[in-house]
């Protein structure tokens, strides 16, 4: 498994996961973009310095995305979000791609601090966060609007002494 920039060429997979409304509830987003709305959100962003965008592959395949967002580089903060398309969850993808998003951000952009938001009932990703070594940090009450209902999200975060690398 290995992390590479997202490419133009990557857009038909991330078309087909952000038409999912199941993927979508998880990141809190709604769904159904069109492909030529994509196309314009990955030309405005390609240059924007507070964001990047992975995809996660292995031979040649595409398996999901990792995307660490609201990079401050004051603060040195940055947010991780990430997407295992559905076919690859379940074996050992998610952790691997979160492992190596969260280096990136400590060794290569000198993040300080990586946060996440997570739905309070996704049991599987927190369990798979608190192995990477995530520690709980609040919930934040019917913060997330998806799927016709108001969502709690539990905030967790990590520091570089609290990672293993």
């Amino acid at each position: 498994m290995k992390l590479r920039p997202l490419e133009k060429r990557d857009l038909p997979y991330i078309y087909e996961q952000e038409n999912s409304r199941k993927v979508m509830a998880l990141w809190f987003e709604e769904p159904y973009t069109s492909f030529d709305e994509l196309q314009i959100l990955y030309d405005r962003h390609i240059l924007d310095q507070t964001e990047r965008r992975f995809v996660v592959e292995e031979n040649d395949r595409f398996i999901g995305v990792v995307e660490l967002m609201d990079i401050d580089t004051l603060h040195r903060h940055t947010e991780i979000q990430i997407i295992i398309h559905s076919e690859f969850q379940g074996h050992g993808y998610a952790q691997a791609a979160m492992r190596a998003g969260i280096e990136y951000a400590f060794t290569v952009l000198n993040m300080h601090k990586v946060y996440l938001y997570v739905d309070v009932n996704n049991s599987a990703a927190i369990h798979i966060y608190k192995k990477i070594g995530f520690i709980p940090e609040g919930t934040l009450r019917q913060h997330f609007f998806a799927e016709g209902e108001y969502h709690d999200s539990l905030m967790m975060g990590i520091f570089p002494h609290e990672f293993t690398f």
